[in-house]
């Protein structure tokens, strides 16, 4: 196993500078102490120093745990981690971003190293792996998205209501047959928490109102995509709204909609569900926006408020941004859930209506 002197030659500095980087003892400049974090995490150091020690020190950074698969590029990802990291500078902290694709080993090394004091965690699955690591750990942590059995301060779009919203405002316009096109398959597979209330909000709209909605399960891959969406666009009865969760490849959707000889929104209404705020590619279209910002802004200060009465950096959780509340869980960790609401033009009627 590596040890304190590993650490400092790797870093180029002296085992004691090791000591006053972990212990927050002493004041070290930006340089230095980026160094050693980064030798500890290639080493895979941990401390053996005393707890009360560890939870003394301080490093002023969260970790943004962010899953990727190389080479799979999501827009949405990089929003969030900009957003993320200006949100926390605003609080005096740096952020860290972790790209595992599980996220568990880690998070293991960050809270074993102590490399950040809390982590906020992207891409949550219901009941999701890494939330136990942070448990066992005793690692602070607040959820982009939300795990209904997490026990852990989260901040999350109603993706259940706003799909359910689009439902209604597009019969409210005069459809009764659509389509909703919710989040790809592995997406849904891997129990993420848009995914399932995007699912159960189209199913309850449904209900509600009578109308014909078909889900189409979306796919990652574009060619699987297209096949899809293209028979379900000339299925009888013929669709005259297609709601979309799945925008990642919304391009190749609107080109499969055009190859069809369907023209939006003359023959075929398209309605957006968690669209990038301010982009310039949706904004003729009828859309929910998903709140970037407002979330970024609320995830940061959760992940902060989180870590405890240790911090300096203001008051606790009575300070969150205005909508948050108190959970219903036993562990009655505060969360923010933001109500969606409709943006562009209103949703055209069907062919064939005024």
């Amino acid at each position: 196993m590596a040890t304190i002197k590993d650490v400092a030659a790797r870093a180029g500095v002296a085992p004691s500078t090791v000591s006053y980087v972990l212990s927050g003892s002493r004041k070290i400049s930006e340089d230095t102490r980026h160094a050693v974090q980064a030798a500890i995490e290639e080493l895979g150091y941990h401390p053996r120093a005393s707890a009360r020690t560890l939870r003394s020190a301080r490093t002023r950074v969260l970790a943004l745990a962010a899953p990727r698969v190389p080479g799979a590029y999501r827009a949405i990802d990089g929003r969030f981690a900009i957003d993320v990291t200006d949100a926390a500078r605003g609080h005096g902290y740096d952020v860290l971003l972790m790209t595992d694709s599980d996220g568990v080993g880690g998070l293991r090394r960050v809270a074993r190293s102590r490399l950040a004091d809390a982590a906020v965690l992207m891409a949550v699955e219901d009941r999701d792996p890494r939330v136990e690591v942070l448990h066992e750990l005793g690692f602070p942590a607040a959820l982009l998205g939300h795990d209904d059995h997490a026990a852990l301060p989260w901040t999350d779009l109603d993706w259940e209501a706003a799909v359910a919203l689009a439902v209604r405002e597009s019969v409210a316009a005069g459809h009764r047959r659509m389509l909703f096109l919710s989040s790809a398959e592995h997406e849904v597979a891997a129990r993420r928490g848009y995914a399932l209330h995007g699912l159960d909000g189209a199913r309850r709209a449904a209900a509600e109102t009578g109308a014909d909605v078909r889900v189409v399960p979306s796919h990652r891959d574009p060619d699987i995509l297209a096949r899809r969406l293209n028979e379900a666009l000339t299925a009888r009865p013929v669709p005259t709204a297609l709601i979309v969760q799945h925008l990642i490849l919304l391009p190749r959707l609107l080109d499969t909609v055009a190859a069809a000889g369907l023209r939006v929104p003359h023959h075929l209404t398209v309605v957006l569900v968690g669209s990038l705020p301010d982009e310039l590619g949706t904004r003729h279209l009828p859309r929910i926006d998903l709140p970037v910002a407002e979330m970024s802004t609320a995830v940061a200060r959760l992940a902060i408020d989180a870590i405890g009465s240790g911090r300096d950096d203001g008051p606790p959780s009575s300070q969150e941004p205005a909508g948050a509340g108190a959970s219903t869980r036993p562990s009655d960790a505060p969360h923010h859930l933001i109500q969606p609401q409709m943006a562009g033009p209103v949703i055209a009627p069907p062919p064939g209506r005024p």
